[in-house]
């Protein structure tokens, strides 16, 4: 079996992932909505934490796909996963959180063929933990952070061609088949359960490239995702705004805000990935380099004429 010639996998997750999501959607609408507020893109009462399904699919079925240590990266994500799941229902203190973070990083650095320096190790460890976060504050529109992030774990198990990747195949399809019911008009969320794993699965993928142009390479190749509240973190602490307090100021928000609906947005967001990702694979890092300065710059063109203002 290998990652270009696994179809049956990869219908095995989306197959597995849609009944294990029919069967959990009964408990999330009785024990986890999440209630619209004053932050919320939604308007309706809405289920939260079906991304359980694609995180057990992806890692029940990820080792016995196969592709050595890649196969193991959804299991050792998944005590995050269910951290996030607790988050969900309780509310967890964010010390808590970061604790697993953290560890969560220490365990995908741990396994990366890459050769970090010894004073590199903490920049891993840092980076894992802002991928983590990053895709979290990103999941905040219908469809966007799963339809980006099968983009960025399928160009993940390409470069990885011919059996490297092939552990991602089943989450792949989960998800897939999670994003037929997260698109707009959403009837269920992921939530952190679902986002905090996909953000470490997508840091320990990038650890598992071969080199680290390639690692680097699918990084950006996520920028859409991660660039976003990347840049509004360092907007907000120029202007002395509080960086860890709940807002509505990324791009994806405030272009929501300025009347375009969820699916234009999260479309933008994932032709964008899309975009990036297929120059990684066909032309290596100059030409997405290149594309990923017009990338930005169609970004700040939206930030300044569509967006509504950048203001707390």
């Amino acid at each position: 079996m290998t990652a270009l010639h696994s179809p049956a996998v990869l219908l095995l997750g989306g197959g597995l992932g849609a009944l294990l999501l029919h069967l959990l959607l009964p408990l999330l609408r009785r024990g986890l909505v999440d209630q619209p507020n004053a932050r919320s893109s939604h308007k309706r009462p809405t289920p939260r934490g079906g991304g359980l399904a694609f995180v057990l699919v992806g890692s029940g079925l990820a080792p016995l796909a196969g592709g050595g240590w890649p196969a193991w990266i959804p299991l050792i994500c998944l005590p995050l996963a269910l951290v996030g799941l607790l988050d969900d229902r309780l509310d967890l203190p964010a010390a808590g959180r970061y604790g697993i973070q953290i560890a969560t990083a220490l365990a995908l650095v741990a396994i990366t063929p890459l050769p970090l320096a010894w004073w590199l190790l903490p920049v891993a460890w840092f980076a894992v933990t802002a991928v983590i976060n990053f895709v979290n504050f990103s999941d905040g529109l219908d469809g966007l952070v799963a339809g980006c992030a099968s983009v960025l774990l399928s160009v993940a198990v390409l470069a990885m061609a011919p059996i490297g990747g092939n552990g991602m195949l089943p989450l792949i399809g989960a998800l897939l088949s999670f994003l037929a019911w997260n698109w707009s008009p959403a009837r269920v969320f992921m939530g952190d359960v679902g986002s905090t794993f996909l953000g470490a699965v997508i840091a320990g993928m990038a650890l598992q490239q071969a080199t680290s142009a390639m690692a680097l390479g699918l990084l950006l190749a996520g920028f859409p995702l991660l660039g976003d509240p990347c840049l509004c973190v360092l907007r907000r602490w120029q202007a002395g705004q509080p960086i860890f307090q709940a807002h509505r100021l990324h791009l994806y928000q405030r272009l929501h805000q300025a009347g375009w609906p969820h699916s234009r947005v999260a479309s933008l967001y994932i032709g964008a990935t899309a975009l990036l990702g297929g120059a990684l694979l066909l032309q290596g890092l100059a030409l997405e380099l290149s594309l990923l300065l017009a990338v930005l710059a169609v970004g700040l063109w939206l930030d300044r004429h569509h967006a509504v203002p950048f203001s707390p």
